[in-house]
């Protein structure tokens, strides 16, 4: 018996008709040439060889006595007929049905009786090249059993490298154990819990100085609190955590119903990462850049885009190297979009710094997001105030923390095969919640960038015109020219604290990005001043009109005196 930790539980006292809290992909097959085989029956026989390889796939859950504290996983022999299950299209269909069909099923709520997964295959889509035959595939796994990094893999146990696939071992016989009764799951229960609350008073010590380390680099000058004051000027408006303020209210923060629609788009891999390496990019940076075009171009359309820079919920992993738990390790973490930035150089320079705040700070804080915690009684609580915080739409009272989720999980980078068949995509399709009624994940497969895009049907019905511009945005981060944005950012100058050093650079992968804060000088370096969009040559200015010529975005929080305008315009530096 093994009870669920706090978090992976969380997705369970959560979940309601209105926020069906699983995740999966979409993905396209293509059998191979002269295949007569039926495919839905192919699929159930790797599938009945691959369990012994996923756990997360052979069980289910069992409530506690009186629901009392987290459910407990049992060993289950899943229905293969019940779980595996195939739907007909009409003849000829293409990736705009799949999407539809991903819409109506994604609403639909897994039986918690039995293991928490289905697998949906559709027949009847349009041959490919050479008459061959094409099946498609919609996951659905729950969140209380894996994250983004454990789904992945999850895919590796049941995927291969070739249409041979590979033996698998028989596994061993199951070991026979002994149900417990209810006074038996309440002692045991009881002593987990006990366990979790003496974890959680030795952690207190840990945690405070954590925070005060947090605290003392805002407040004394850290490099976190020079991308601060950089995010605060970019933004145009108030600091908050982070450099941040809260997000700005749109369409997207309210409280979601149950309809769903669902759009896909990929990427070519290479030319993705060729443009963030000429930006000196990280992959994560470029997705919230061409996420941002996107954004901005259909809020203009369709209206209104908010006057600051909407705020993106970006997911950020916590497990180690090698750890494949089906579980939960991840906490969550905000990024300014710069929507509000119309030109894209400037955008990338205010996603970049962004980042980079974002990167300075979340080493720490992932130390106090603990992935399990005492949660008896929590089961009521958290379902009560689920169903409460829906029926009030308390998401259109509250003050909005982001406007989109958008989350990048690394994915293979080869070709995988499924029961013989190649799969060409993988399209992820996760949660949106109240409050956020738009996800976009991301994933790479094979030579591909993967987006998949989930909405409230009632709140962005017109999601796939959405995903139709994330491919417009993209041609314009690419067609940006590396000397635009060779220096994003020029942080202001900040005294260290008494005792303190002089700040770590972020790192990350905005190589170059951001610097020693300390070590700016107080004023904009001339070299930066002097990169005038369209790289043109500029004549040589006086200081004055070198301040004046420099981009607002880039502009010093604070004039600068006489004195130090004539020292940062006479001081040399090379080019970066």
């Amino acid at each position: 018996m093994k009870q669920l930790p706090g978090l992976d539980a969380s997705f369970l006292h959560l979940e309601t008709a209105q926020m069906p809290m699983h995740v999966g992909a979409l993905h396209n097959f293509e059998l191979p040439a002269g295949y007569h085989g039926d495919f839905l029956a192919d699929m159930r026989r790797h599938m009945a060889a691959r369990l012994a390889l996923a756990p997360a796939l052979r069980q289910r859950l069992v409530k506690m006595p009186l629901n009392s504290s987290n459910p407990v996983w049992v060993d289950a022999e899943p229905d293969l007929a019940v779980h595996i299950v195939g739907i007909t299209l009409p003849p000829g269909s293409g990736q705009a049905e799949l999407e539809r069909q991903v819409g109506l099923l994604h609403p639909v709520l897994l039986d918690r009786s039995r293991p928490l997964w289905k697998f949906h295959v559709f027949d009847g889509l349009a041959d490919g090249p050479a008459g061959t035959r094409r099946f498609a595939m919609y996951t659905q796994l729950h969140h209380a059993a894996v994250d983004g990094q454990a789904a992945v893999a999850l895919g590796q146990a049941i995927l291969d490298l070739s249409p041979a696939g590979r033996e698998v071992q028989a596994p061993a016989s199951p070991r026979v154990r002994r149900e417990l009764g209810m006074v038996g799951m309440l002692r045991a229960a009881l002593g987990n819990q006990f366990g979790l609350v003496v974890s959680a008073v030795k952690a207190i010590p840990g945690t405070v100085e954590v925070l005060s380390q947090i605290a003392s680099q805002q407040l004394g000058g850290g490099s976190n609190g020079a991308i601060s004051a950089v995010l605060s000027r970019l933004q145009g408006q108030g600091a908050a955590a982070g450099g941040l303020a809260l997000a700005p209210r749109t369409r997207l923060n309210v409280t979601v119903s149950e309809r769903r629609a669902f759009a896909t788009i990929s990427l070519p891999l290479a030319q993705v990462n060729a443009a963030r390496r000429r930006h000196q990019a990280s992959l994560n940076d470029a997705v919230l850049m061409v996420c941002s075009g996107a954004l901005r171009r259909h809020f203009l359309k369709h209206g209104p885009l908010p006057r600051k820079s909407m705020v993106a919920g970006v997911p950020i992993s916590t497990r180690a190297k090698g750890d494949t738990a089906s579980n939960n390790q991840a906490t969550m973490t905000v990024v300014s979009l710069g929507t509000h930035i119309a030109d894209p150089a400037k955008r990338l320079a205010h996603v970049l710094a962004a980042t980079a705040a974002m990167k300075a700070s979340i080493g720490a804080l992932k130390s106090l997001m603990p992935s399990d915690f005492p949660t008896f009684g929590v089961p009521w609580l958290m379902q009560g105030l689920s169903a409460l915080y829906a029926k009030a739409r308390v998401a259109e009272r509250l003050p909005a923390m982001a406007n989109v989720t958008i989350s990048n999980v690394p994915g293979p980078t080869v070709p995988l095969y499924m029961a013989g068949a190649r799969m060409l995509t993988n399209y992820p399709a996760s949660i949106v919640v109240h409050g956020v009624a738009l996800n976009i994940t991301v994933q790479t497969y094979d030579q591909s960038l993967e987006f998949g895009l989930i909405a409230c049907g009632d709140a962005m019905p017109e999601v796939a015109e959405l995903a139709r511009e994330i491919q417009t945005a993209f041609d314009e981060f690419a067609a940006l020219p590396a000397s635009v944005v060779a220096a994003p950012v020029a942080l202001p100058a900040r005294k260290p604290a008494a005792g303190k050093g002089r700040g770590v650079a972020a790192k990350g992968g905005s190589k170059g990005a951001v610097k020693k804060a300390a070590a700016q000088p107080a004023a904009v370096k001339k070299t930066a001043a002097r990169r005038p969009a369209g790289n043109k040559p500029v004549a040589k200015k006086s200081p004055g009109a070198t301040a004046a010529a420099r981009p607002a975005a880039l502009r010093p929080v604070t004039q600068a005196t006489p004195r130090a305008r004539a020292s940062a315009t006479t001081k040399k530096r090379p080019a970066r």
